[in-house]
């Protein structure tokens, strides 16, 4: 059974970088196809960031790509969010996810952490 564990600070200041890890278990990163990161912003619906691929392959959101960077860690079965020039509308639940079949349906699911940008 796959299992996600997001970490990293609740609380960002406005124009630093927001920067989360996955980390993964009971299964690789090199395998299962796209590991995701989602976000959910206070009262409105999931938005999807961006994925790495198995491959080490990276998709954006073209609406956050220019903030937006996806990497990993193989050695950690780690997977890393980092969002650049953070506002307080970038405050949200943030997930990461395994959409194992490629075809957007996420099977596995972090809890969520909260991240604040508040100054």
């Amino acid at each position: 059974q796959v299992q996600l564990q997001e970490s990293g600070p609740g609380l960002v200041k406005p124009s630093q970088t927001l920067s989360l890890s996955c980390t993964v278990s009971g299964g690789s990163i090199t395998a299962g196809n796209f590991w995701s990161w989602i976000r959910q912003p206070p009262g409105k619906g999931l938005e999807w960031m961006g994925a790495i691929a198995m491959t080490g392959s990276t998709y954006y959101n073209p609406t956050l790509k220019s903030r937006t960077s996806i990497s990993r860690d193989t050695s950690k079965n780690q997977f890393s969010l980092q969002l650049s020039s953070v506002t307080p509308e970038d405050t949200a639940v943030y997930y990461c996810a395994l959409d194992p079949g490629g075809g957007a349906s996420y099977d596995y699911w972090g809890q969520g952490t909260q991240v604040t940008v508040s100054s």
